[in-house]
Formats: structure tokens, C-alpha cells, sequence
């Protein structure tokens, strides 16, 4: 299990920096009291490993608290749990042109200066910021180039490039998902939906998925649904694609097109993907 500490300037892209990690499988948690720190690791701890990379927000929101951080890494160390810090950084005058931007107070800010309340802040986690892993300074990136900054240092490198692809099975008669890049529409199979037995069932129950897979036109389709998968994400990673969205989708989304995406899945996972699986619809009624 390893924590992540981000801290850093208010305004220096934490909000941007969480939302990367969880594309890339982070478990993540926006101003966490650095006293919860230790009770936090033992509820994961507990979890038998089913969570193991989390990333917490721990930054001047927490007031007096904030002062515990490293107390609280200590503790971490002694439980023998890994951890490292980030701290992002921008320039004053950046700072200062985000916040009139956001139109949002500083947290050490009770209507003063808002360059002075800058400056107290980064008198207050200097000594944080000596002991980071990793310093980034958001003042000249921009949104994307600070993500993939981000994907750059903490992307798992077991993992293919650091592209992350979602797979969603879908009923049409529920809508298309949004934001999808590949759609394939699997109503061409025997629907299990018409035999009793199966109605109520899933295509993750396993005489359904059987049912689905007794075809031999859905063995023909896996193998060419593989072929221009494996054709297609080498080119999608090249041009710089960190997420893919797929979507496989049945009349009603609770067989068939489950059946499939957790095909689809695994065939990911078996090339070293990174892979979430969603199944949209498949407990709607039907």
C-alpha cells in the first residue's frame, strides 16, 4: 500500500493533479486532516489490499491541523506503510491571477491582502516542500501538459504507456453513454432474455454468459473485436491517448453486452491495460 501526500500552494493545480491519479487507478481523498492520516491507513489496511494506491489532498484547508502532517507520516513509517509527497507550486503572481479568476478567498485570507496571505503560505509549507519527492511548478503548464506530467511520474510502468480504458456495457433502449470513443452494438446475438430461466439473470451469471458464448458467431466476433482492438490502441498510445472509452452495447444491457465487455475486459488485461469495467444498465429493470 502506498499513500501519495499532495500538498502544496493554494491554486497550484491539486484539484487537476487528483482527477489524473484517478484516471490512473488512484484512490483519491481532497483535504484529508493529517490526523486521520493513521486511523485512514488502518480501515485500508484492513481491506486486504484491495485498495493500495491512494492519494490524499492535505493542504492549509485543514487550519491548525495541517501542523500534524508529519507526525502523521511518522507514524505511517513505523506501520512500515510507504508514502511520499508532492508538492505543487506556481508562482506568486499566477497565483494571484487564478484566484481573481476563481474569484475564491485563500485559506489564510479573512479579507487581507490576498499576496501577503501567498507568501504566509509559502512561509508556512516550506519545510513540507523540502521534503517532497517531486516539486512541480504549474505557473507555465498548461492543463494537459500538467496531466501528463502527472501520468508521466505515477502511472503504473508495468502498464501499457499509462492509458487508461473503460469498458461499459449498455442497454439502447436506456441511451448511448456519453463521452464513448468506440461503440459496438452486440443485439446480432441470441438473446438469453427469452428463455425464462435467464431473464432475471446477468450476463455475469454464469449459464447466461455461457448461453452467449455457445454461439459460434460470437466466438467469430470476439476474435475480430480482438484483432482491431489490438490494431487500434497501438495507434491510440502513439498519438497520446491517456483514456479510451468502449462501449458494448444490447437491447436491454443486462446480457448479452455484459457478457461481451467482461470478454473484452479481460482481453485487455491479458495485454496489460489498465481497465475499468462498468456495467451501466445491468441492474435496471427490465
Amino acid at each position: 500500500m502506498d499513500f501519495l501526500i499532495i500538498t502544496g500552494m493554494s491554486g497550484a493545480g491539486k484539484t487537476t493533479a487528483i482527477r489524473a491519479l484517478e484516471d490512473i487507478g488512484f484512490y483519491c481523498v481532497d483535504n484529508m486532516p493529517p490526523a486521520l492520516l493513521s486511523s485512514f491507513a488502518g480501515v485500508l489496511t484492513s481491506s486486504g489490499g484491495k485498495i493500495d494506491r491512494i492519494a490524499l489532498v492535505m493542504d492549509l484547508r485543514s487550519g491548525d491541523m495541517f501542523g500534524q502532517l508529519f507526525e502523521s507520516l511518522d507514524e505511517l513509517s513505523s506501520k512500515n506503510i510507504t508514502h511520499n509527497i508532492l508538492f505543487l507550486d506556481s508562482s506568486d503572481t499566477v497565483l494571484v491571477n487564478r484566484y481573481k479568476q476563481n474569484r475564491r478567498n485563500h485559506p489564510l485570507s479573512s479579507g487581507g491582502d490576498l499576496l501577503e496571505s501567498i507568501r504566509k503560505e509559502r512561509e508556512i509549507l516550506a519545510d513540507v516542500k523540502n521534503k517532497a519527492k517531486y516539486v512541480i511548478d504549474t505557473s507555465l503548464l498548461s492543463a494537459a501538459d500538467f496531466k501528463n506530467k502527472i501520468l508521466s511520474i505515477y502511472s503504473d510502468k508495468s502498464l501499457h504507456k499509462g492509458i487508461v480504458i473503460e469498458v461499459i456495457s449498455f442497454g439502447f433502449k436506456h441511451g448511448l453513454p456519453i463521452d464513448v470513443d468506440l461503440v459496438f452494438d452486440v443485439r446480432f446475438l441470441p438473446n438469453p432474455f427469452y428463455i425464462d430461466s435467464m431473464r432475471d439473470k446477468t450476463g455475469l451469471d454464469t449459464d447466461v454468459s455461457e448461453y452467449v458464448h455457445s454461439f459460434p458467431q460470437t466466438k467469430e466476433f470476439i476474435i475480430k473485436l480482438n484483432d482491431m482492438l489490438t490494431f487500434l490502441l497501438d495507434y491510440y498510445v502513439e498519438e497520446g491517448k491517456t483514456q479510451l472509452v468502449i462501449a458494448i452495447g444490447c437491447t436491454g444491457g443486462k446480457h448479452r453486452s455484459v457478457a461481451i465487455a467482461e470478454d473484452v475486459s479481460t482481453l485487455l488485461k491479458e495485454k496489460n491495460y489498465r481497465v475499468i469495467t462498468r456495467h451501466r444498465d445491468c441492474n435496471k429493470p427490465n
